[in-house]
């Protein structure tokens, strides 16, 4: 009997897309705490977080098919605080306002209070939590029901919505660019962290008592996802992002790092995360395999 995963592409898409939004966010804020000079960047954090977070709403939507032609149903999450989804809708929600506040404020050339960013710092952060928390409770999915994948979640949110208003401020705000050092070595330290929580979610799962968890991350590793895992993912995705950046920060002259050169070499590198963002969210949804349970007979 062949395995029809019961999500696809675009569940991928959503998870990533939150993610993004809730890390290009707590990015913004970030920057305006340690560089608040870096007006353009915080402007780019803020357009980028409100309008992922929102597409990625659109494309669940679709998934759920009856999401357009019914919408007051997903108001009937908030019945149900026992739910991850429930708290999900809530946080989602709440970023999305206060995400779309702070972005109308800049339009407005407005400075949005500081207790107003931190409120959408926080609620980045759980939205990015939340999208591992959505899969995790799937009892029958070793490789989503792991401690571990909420926390790699949040690190590649994090480490995406960096990639994400880093990339687009190489082309809007170059000087800015340069100047954010500390935003630059801070965000070469998560896909680092993200390789070790990789090798312990597959490790957990592969020592799963149930041959689920065994072949999900041989499906991975060898498997009909190894070549989008091993080329996309952890090639593509962290082992040449970690390498450029690791050459551009510590190696390469100060002339070098801030040269145009020196960007797009960046740049390249902050493309190369947000691949191997969405490719861990496609890998995870569809290698995913559920434990079989075997009724016996009764005579």
């Amino acid at each position: 009997m062949t395995y029809e995963p019961i999500w696809g592409s675009i569940i991928a898409w959503y998870l990533f897309l939150a993610g993004l939004g809730g890390g290009a966010f707590v990015t913004s804020v970030f920057i305006r705490f340690r560089h608040p000079e870096c007006k353009k960047l915080i402007f780019v954090g803020h357009i980028i977080a409100p309008v992922v977070v929102i597409i990625g709403l659109c494309l669940l939507m679709a998934d759920a098919y009856a999401g357009f032609t019914h919408p007051l149903r997903f108001a009937l999450l908030l019945t149900n605080f026992g739910s991850v989804m429930t708290w999900g809708v809530v946080f989602l929600a709440v970023f999305v306002v206060v995400a779309l506040i702070v972005l109308i404020m800049d339009f407005m050339h407005k400075e949005s209070p500081k207790w107003l960013d931190i409120i959408g710092m926080i609620m980045g952060i759980c939205v990015a939590v939340y999208t591992g928390c959505l899969l995790g409770v799937c009892q029958g999915f070793p490789l989503w029901n792991n401690a571990i994948l909420p926390i790699l979640f949040l690190v590649s949110a994090m480490s995406t919505g960096m990639a994400a208003v880093l990339l687009a401020g190489v082309f809007v705000a170059p000087a800015e660019f340069n100047a954010v050092v500390s935003l630059k070595k801070f965000h070469f330290w998560l896909p680092v962290v993200e390789i070790v929580l990789v090798m312990a979610l597959l490790f957990i799962t592969a020592a799963n008592p149930s041959q689920a968890g065994w072949d999900s991350v041989m499906t991975l590793l060898s498997g009909s996802w190894a070549i989008a895992f091993w080329v996309l993912f952890i090639a593509i995705g962290l082992v040449i992002p970690i390498a450029l950046e690791c050459w551009m920060l510590w190696f390469a002259g100060h002339e070098m790092e801030t040269s145009r050169t020196g960007q797009m070499i960046s740049g390249f590198s902050d493309l190369g995360v947000l691949i191997g963002g969405f490719v861990l969210r496609l890998l995870i949804v569809s290698a995913a395999l559920p434990i079989t349970i075997v009724q016996p007979w009764i005579f």
